[in-house]
């Protein structure tokens, strides 16, 4: 599966969910002092772009010292990204990421899982490696997507009272709607290749 700039965009978009993660953002910041707040959002940030720049452009390595194929890993992306959006329509993360002790998170749980986890680093990895000469394309979505997640941090308290809880839960369940045929259409994808065109 193709994609283009605006296609990547989105996906990473739906990939990270910065709007269906407003909960646990607010949940996660509420033991910051109010002045560390936006400091410790934008470090966050940082760090979560860091380790998915560094998983795109370390792509085509990762795959050739691990021996594994494109088509396996478009495969194995569709599945994780499946499981991410069961998890968006079905269930909330808000306690599942909860800070502990009123603790200042560092790397963990916004920038590593939240933001930079397992789905989003798969996602990254597979547009790196399925159309590796437009690698500064890639970058470029994968920059303004986490520049979009960024903004939603740092205003995740305002936007959740803007929109009300009931409409951040509607918008998390469509985008996990979406990113289940996104993550079928990964995976169909993948098999095609792997019966269908074998090379």
């Amino acid at each position: 599966m193709d994609h283009s700039f605006l296609s990547a965009l989105v996906l990473l978009l739906l990939v990270l969910d910065p709007f269906g993660s407003l909960p646990i953002f607010v949940s996660v910041l509420q033991g910051v002092a109010p002045e560390r707040r936006r400091r410790v959002a934008l470090r966050e940030v940082v760090i979560a772009f860091s380790v998915l720049l560094a998983f795109m452009l370390g792509g085509q390595g990762f795959l050739g010292l691990m021996r594994l194929s494109e088509r396996s890993l478009e495969v194995a992306g569709g599945v994780i990204l499946l499981i991410i959006a069961i998890r968006m329509i079905f269930t909330g993360g808000a306690e599942v990421y909860a800070n502990e002790g009123g603790r200042e998170p560092f790397i963990f749980p916004l920038a590593v899982p939240l933001l930079a986890g397992p789905s989003a680093m798969a996602t990254v990895l597979l547009l790196a490696s399925r159309q590796p000469e437009r690698l500064w394309t890639w970058v470029g979505a994968l920059s303004l997507a986490m520049a979009v997640s960024g903004v939603v941090l740092l205003a995740a308290d305002r936007i959740r009272r803007w929109l009300g809880a009931s409409m951040v839960s509607a918008i998390e369940k469509l985008m996990g709607l979406v990113l289940t045929a996104v993550a079928v259409e990964m995976i169909l994808a993948g098999l095609k290749r792997y019966f269908f065109d074998p090379a």
